[in-house]
């Protein structure tokens, strides 16, 4: 059963169209990946899902009584009180029961409606323990955890978090609520690698649907389990995680190209017969296959190559306006060879990074290396070294000193100890995380005329166009562009200098898919050596030679030599390795020792349940009496109250001490 259906949605701004005949639906279970190129309308469209913005046209379809979470991008959440008390929110049903639990017990002992009091105190039990009422504190203690959030945060006022901060504590909330259908927009922002890990790991065991939409490649293949594609053509859905659609949609392109190439070659065919025979014996027939032509060409003009070709054309005559009388021969074959192929790429950034001459066969290597600022040690390093042609992924929490150490390299910061040496022959290009070197005074213009003083404006443009800057945009300044516009002047910048050494800190922040992959493969092609700072694990497993971990609870850096899936699967050997080494190095006395304990323990076991079972048995002849006096009771009041007090206690104390002998048994 579908939680939420969309049916030939689109949406427009005045006379521009954002999308259009967008169709899927989600089921229970699903979790499913939005993408789409930045401005294609994905944020739209989740605001239209949840009734907050209205379509220009098509219907959304929502189950009865659908609970829907919503993560938006941008951190504008109305939120009071602190971090605790806004995760407690979703638990205000169980904290009522909770205080009826303890009111019940408070009356128990005196009341003189002990039966009535005791049956609705074991219902509201059962319920309370069925709904997680004595686990819920340890749910929200380990959301917060696993988002980043420290104990000593749990209790800060929301006023006083970061933007970050509260969106990390939002998402919590979110996940906590457990609603029937989440809706993320961007859920890995703000969130470091092991928040992003612990978050897939929830995701992968939570029993909801989930839309997410997301520009981090590494987790939408953890994670998803289909994915929808949104361009201006409308939607295409593709089974499986993000590498399974990449896969899927490079052969979809090749089998549409092929169909296409194909049906073309015959259309063409018949535009030769047509003009062999429209003044001979067959004139008939080339007029005939002239009108048919006419009518296939329209409708592939108006409804595209697929639809046209792959329905009848009772079907296609309601959808496409033929024009009374056929295309003159001329005219057929102009319009077939106008054709366009149905595969659409969309503007795509085109990249290419210069490289410098040969740098010497050690680019980089550090010698007793202490990282941070007077009075504060970030972490300490082992002796690196980085050899020409190879790529460093730095990594780490946020504030573990990534950015810092970046800045140490090139000499911007001292080091508190040891010393940092660059090879021969180097030169540096410098990606900054919050792009300062841009200026926010300068148009787009001026900024790349400050690498290329002796370009014309037109070459300025065009360069700026392969960055996909259009129209006015190039004069808009620095300070009124985005930060995914911003990132992309900073690579049009970076790819003007010769380099071949690149320090990148966090390049793929802020852009969309398609710009991670065109960045991914230009990077894979660099000649050069390269540094790099990033959050992005697909990046980082598709081009890092060896990982740099900072590890800021024990101030230290540690190198793996190889890439990010084959630390994650070392990490996971030497724990199972560390787990039996733990075992088999116990000695065999305390083995021993332990299972003397434990038949000891099984012993204590047996006798409790032993004694449990007698004072049950004892209690249940005093209810059972205490019971009968009731059926008759005395004619004074307060005897018949004290009976009920009494049959209260004794049903209280054999309630209890009948959940001990269930929890023993099992």
């Amino acid at each position: 059963m579908s939680l939420l259906s969309v049916h030939d949605l689109s949406k427009s701004f005045g006379p521009v169209d954002l999308f259009a005949g967008v169709s899927f639906s989600i089921s229970r279970g699903a979790r499913l990946a939005l993408v789409g190129p930045n401005g294609i309308g994905k944020t739209t469209l989740l605001r239209i899902l949840l009734g907050l913005e209205d379509p220009s046209g098509g219907t959304v379809t929502r189950a009865k009584n659908l609970r829907i979470g919503y993560l938006p991008q941008e951190a504008g959440f109305e939120m009071e009180g602190t971090v605790w008390d806004f995760c407690l929110a979703p638990f205000a049903g169980l904290i009522a029961r909770q205080e009826e639990l303890h009111r019940l017990e408070a009356e128990m002992a005196e009341a003189g409606r002990a039966e009535a009091i005791l049956e609705r105190y074991g219902k509201l039990q059962e319920q309370f323990e069925r709904q997680g009422g004595y686990t819920y504190t340890t749910r929200i203690q380990q959301v917060l955890t696993g988002l980043g959030f420290a104990p000593a945060d749990f209790h800060l006022p929301l006023e006083h978090l970061s933007g970050g901060q509260r969106t990390r504590a939002y998402l919590a909330h979110l996940l906590l609520s457990d609603p029937d259908l989440l809706l993320l927009d961007e859920p890995t922002n703000h969130l470091d690698i092991a928040a992003v890990e612990w978050l897939e790991g929830y995701l992968a065991q939570w029993p909801g649907a989930a839309l997410i939409v997301s520009h981090d490649r590494y987790f939408l293949d953890a994670v998803c389990n289909g994915l929808l594609e949104m361009t201006p053509a409308g939607l295409e859905y593709y089974p499986g995680n993000y590498t399974a659609y990449l896969h899927e949609r490079q052969a979809r392109a090749e089998r549409r190209q092929e169909i296409f190439e194909a049906e073309k070659e015959k259309l063409l065919k018949e535009v030769e017969y047509i003009k062999k025979n429209i003044s001979g014996q067959n004139v008939s027939q080339a007029k005939g296959r002239l009108r048919r032509l006419s009518r296939i060409v329209q409708a592939i003009e108006q409804i595209g190559f697929e639809a046209a070709l792959n329905q009848k054309w009772a079907e296609t005559a309601d959808e496409v306006t033929i024009a009374a009388s056929p295309f003159g021969v001329e005219e057929a074959e102009r319009r077939v060879r106008a054709l366009r192929s149905p595969v659409r790429t969309l503007p795509r950034l085109r990249l290419n990074l210069r490289t410098a001459g040969r740098s010497g066969e050690l680019v980089l290597r550090t010698s007793n290396l202490i990282v941070g600022y007077p009075g504060r040690v970030l972490f300490r390093a082992p002796d690196i070294v980085l050899r020409r042609g190879e790529c460093a992924a730095l990594i780490g929490p946020n504030g573990a000193g990534k950015t810092t150490f970046l800045r140490t390299i090139l000499g911007e910061i001292p080091p508190l100890s040891g010393e940092v040496t660059l090879g021969a022959s180097l030169h540096v290009g410098y990606f900054a995380q919050a792009h300062e070197g841009l200026n926010p005074s300068n148009t787009l213009m001026q900024e790349i005329e400050t690498l290329m003083p002796h370009w014309l404006p037109g070459q300025i443009r065009d360069y700026l166009g392969k960055f996909l800057f259009s129209g006015d945009d190039v004069y808009k300044t620095v300070a009124m562009i985005s930060g995914g516009e911003r990132g992309r002047l900073a690579l049009a910048k970076l790819a003007l200098q010769d380099t071949n050494l690149l320090l990148l800190d966090e390049p793929t922040n802020h852009l969309d898919i398609p710009s991670q992959e065109v960045l991914q493969a230009v990077l894979d092609d660099y000649a050069g050596t390269i540094l790099l700072v990033t959050h992005d694990r697909y990046l980082i497993d598709a081009l890092a030679t060896q990982i740099w971990e900072i590890n800021p609870d024990e101030t230290s850096l540690d190198v793996f030599e190889g890439t990010y899936s084959q630390r994650k699967e070392e990490r996971a050997r030497l724990a199972a390795l560390r787990a039996a080494e733990t075992e088999a190095a116990r000695p065999a006395a305390s083995r021993r020792r332990e299972a003397s304990e434990a038949v000891k323990a099984e012993r204590r076991r047996l006798a409790r349940l032993q004694e449990l079972e007698n004072k049950i048995a004892a209690l249940e002849a005093e209810l059972a009496a205490l019971g009968a006096r009731l059926e008759n009771p005395p004619a004074d009041p307060a005897r018949v109250a004290q009976l009920g007090r009494d049959y209260a206690r004794v049903q209280y104390e054999m309630d209890g001490l009948l959940n001990e002998w269930e929890a023993l048994q099992t």
